[in-house]
């Protein structure tokens, strides 16, 4: 089975589907992760860009991701980029690994780029083709999914929880390779937060440690 997880910045992908990840290379399935934004150089240092694509590299052959696609999209500009072409290079990807399970960020997350990408990867998963996906579920992303203005029409209600118990360490170990991205508890990008919202999805669905998901659609044959 061809799992494919869409993160609109890296390091997404580990915090909200980081020990999913690790279970389905486990069971022998092919993960995909499309990275679909880069920091503009304009606000960032070469080097700190150069540093954190090498740190998603390292993390993702860490977890045995059969492949990870960069799109180039500008970080934090995103909404400034025609819709059609974003719409196109994530359709692009869909078309070329085939998919039956997406995972794509929550809509009502604070940062635009997550919503746009949401919104953008929804057109590429209609059930419209040959390749039907049978699967498509939304994550949370920790600083994104629970700092946004709350209000019902973004809110995060997970329907679908994976027992990561066997995994979060070694989401937590590939999350350690992202030295740029995490801090020091309590910011939610730490590792002590990280463990602390796997176990508290787990204690809702009486396992150890698990992930949450949204399932956005689901296709029984």
């Amino acid at each position: 089975m061809n799992v494919l997880v869409i993160a609109p910045h890296a390091d997404d992908e580990i915090l909200g589907v980081g020990g999913t990840i690790a279970k389905y290379i486990d069971e022998g399935h092919d993960v995909y992760v499309c990275v679909v934004t880069s920091g503009h150089k304009s606000m960032f240092p070469k080097i700190v860009l150069e540093k954190l694509r090498n740190e998603a590299i390292d993390a993702h052959k860490f977890l045995g991701i059969k492949d990870t696609l960069f799109l180039e999209f500008p970080a934090v500009m995103l909404s400034e980029i025609p819709k059609h072409e974003i719409n196109a290079k994530i359709n692009i990807v869909i078309d070329e690994i085939k998919p039956e399970v997406v995972f794509i960020p929550h809509f009502g997350d604070m940062h635009l780029d997550h919503y746009i990408v949401s919104q953008s990867t929804m057109v590429g998963v209609r059930p419209k083709k040959e390749n039907k996906i049978l699967e498509v579920y939304s994550y949370e992303t920790l600083s994104e999914t629970e700092w946004n203005v709350p209000h019902v029409s973004n809110v995060f209600i997970p329907n679908t929880f994976i027992d990561i118990s066997n995994y979060l360490d070694k989401k937590v170990e590939a999350m350690g390779y992202f030295t740029t991205q995490l801090t020091d508890f309590p910011h939610p990008r730490s590792i002590e937060a990280i463990r602390s919202l796997a176990k508290l999805r787990g204690s809702t669905v009486g396992v150890s440690a698990a992930e949450a998901f949204c399932l956005v659609r689901g296709i029984v044959r």
